[in-house]
């Protein structure tokens, strides 16, 4: 039985990170730092609906992944499937300097942080 205070702790680690893009982009900071939080934000949120339906947490940053687990469960979150690439992307552009260039503009960051945001909402709603 998952104990639902795991799942919760998982929600406020990926809160955290949308808390801290949304600080970062107010204030007009790195791109790729706040991409980096934006990706941290739905990976602890995807980890935490996937152990709140019976899963092993799965030590991998790729929400491509974690999503096409998430679909298994339910075909919901198949919505999210081109969000899921362009994100995981953020991740290793952010975190490793060779062969992964950043080459996004403020304006897809803001529709990133929107798209993350909603499939948040579908994670609430499929957990309560």
């Amino acid at each position: 039985m998952v104990k639902p205070k795991i799942v919760q702790e998982w929600f406020g680690k990926g809160s955290q990170g949308i808390s801290d893009a949304e600080f970062l982009f107010k204030h007009n900071r790195a791109l790729e730092t706040i991409s980096f939080h934006i990706h941290q934000g739905a990976e602890k949120y995807l980890k935490g609906f996937l152990i709140a339906k019976g899963k092993e947490l799965e030590m991998i940053h790729d929400l491509v992944k974690l999503l096409h687990s998430a679909i298994k469960i339910d075909f919901a979150f198949g919505q999210f499937k081109e969000i899921a690439e362009k994100v995981t992307s953020f991740y290793f552009e952010s975190r490793y300097p060779v062969g992964y260039e950043a080459e996004y503009t403020k304006q897809e960051i803001a529709q990133c942080l929107a798209q993350v945001k909603k499939l948040i909402k579908l994670i609430k709603e499929k957990t309560k």
